[in-house]
């Protein structure tokens, strides 16, 4: 089966990653979703998320509230592993945990504008592959375009969904524009 791994800090889980959620969930070529909540990202260096339990018990209540969300698993994977949670590691250890599934990493396209600054990026690419949701102003076909020139076998696929232009660092910055944003 083809899993979707949806990976992030989710602080908070909004109105633009329910989007993605609900196009993945449509996607055929999709069996399964996980949404798995991350501690923190490698890249925001000591910065502290909110804290991740209660980021990930979150998104289990907002995936229960929307139950057209049936392929949709909130996955708890990363908060049990050593610190900094890698991609690469967590996608492993997907593939360890379960080894007859195939599985796809999905990033917003902001994430495939640094994607070569990445762990293990070129072999995200080839064992894994990604889906690219639209995200700001990024031109991710030439992102795209770039990194096949690097190797033509990286595997890289587009989603077809128009964009929200919603961001979680300005919900947190602003309360008061968060009202009728979050899920």
């Amino acid at each position: 089966m083809r899993v979707a791994v949806y990976s992030g800090s989710f602080d908070p889980l909004h109105i633009g990653h329910l989007q993605i959620l609900r196009s993945l969930q449509a996607d055929d070529r999709f069996g399964a979703v996980y949404l798995i909540v991350s501690p923190r990202s490698p890249f925001k260096g000591a910065a502290k998320a909110r804290n991740a339990r209660k980021r990930y018990e979150a998104a289990v209540e907002a995936v229960k509230r929307h139950t057209e969300l049936t392929k949709v698993t909130v996955d708890d994977i990363e908060l049990t592993m050593p610190e900094p949670q890698y991609t690469y590691k967590t996608l492993d250890a997907l593939k360890a945990r379960e080894q007859g599934n195939d599985f796809t990493l999905v990033v917003g396209a902001d994430n495939l504008a640094v994607f070569s600054g990445w762990r293990e990026y070129g072999r995200i690419l080839l064992e894994y592959g990604l889906m690219v949701f639209p995200r700001g102003e990024v031109d991710r076909e030439a992102l795209k375009s770039e990194l096949l020139e690097e190797n033509p076998a990286y595997r890289i696929e587009l989603a077809d969904m128009p964009l929200v232009d919603v961001s979680s660092t300005e919900i947190r910055e602003s309360a008061n524009a968060a009202e009728g944003l979050l899920m």
